[in-house]
């Protein structure tokens, strides 16, 4: 190479420096800019959430219709706990209760026929007595590790 290439190479290398210097700079008042705005939304949200706020909360009918709210929603639940102490809801709890222990026992019952009937035909259907064809699925689960005391 000559002094001639080498100067050409260090103009157009300088030329390449101050194109990226400019660019930087460009880049960096933008993101400066964005980021003034940003802090400027962002005050002007809060202002306005306060403001929004203070209106709901100085509105007398809302304050009013949430203290009729509270009141009834006493009274709702003073009324279920007053329900709750009758004989009739005590013996439909009690039943209710049976049924669903009732229910647990048929289906652990019935879970465990469908495994030895999959052990024994390795099917996940069977015949029924009126003809119809009944299809089941088999799931597995983890039971929890016992803890060492």
């Amino acid at each position: 190479m000559n002094n001639k290439d080498l100067a050409q190479q260090a103009l157009e290398e300088s030329e390449r420096s101050d194109q990226f210097a400019e660019t930087l700079q460009s880049l960096e008042q933008i993101i400066e800019r964005n980021a003034n705005q940003l802090e400027e939304l962002n005050e002007e949200l809060k202002k306005r959430r306060s403001m929004l706020q203070s209106y709901f909360e100085n509105d007398t009918k809302l304050a009013e219709a949430e203290e009729q709210a509270l009141q009834y929603k006493s009274q709702v639940k003073e009324r279920k706990g007053q329900l709750q102490l009758e004989p009739q809801v005590v013996n439909l709890q009690v039943k209710v209760k049976e049924l669903k222990e009732r229910q647990k026992e048929i289906q652990e019952t019935l879970s465990n026929h469908l495994v030895n009937h999959h052990r024994m035909t390795n099917a996940t259907s069977f015949d029924t007595s009126d003809g119809d064809q009944w299809e089941y699925q088999i799931h597995a689960k983890i039971k929890a590790k016992p803890k060492n005391s």
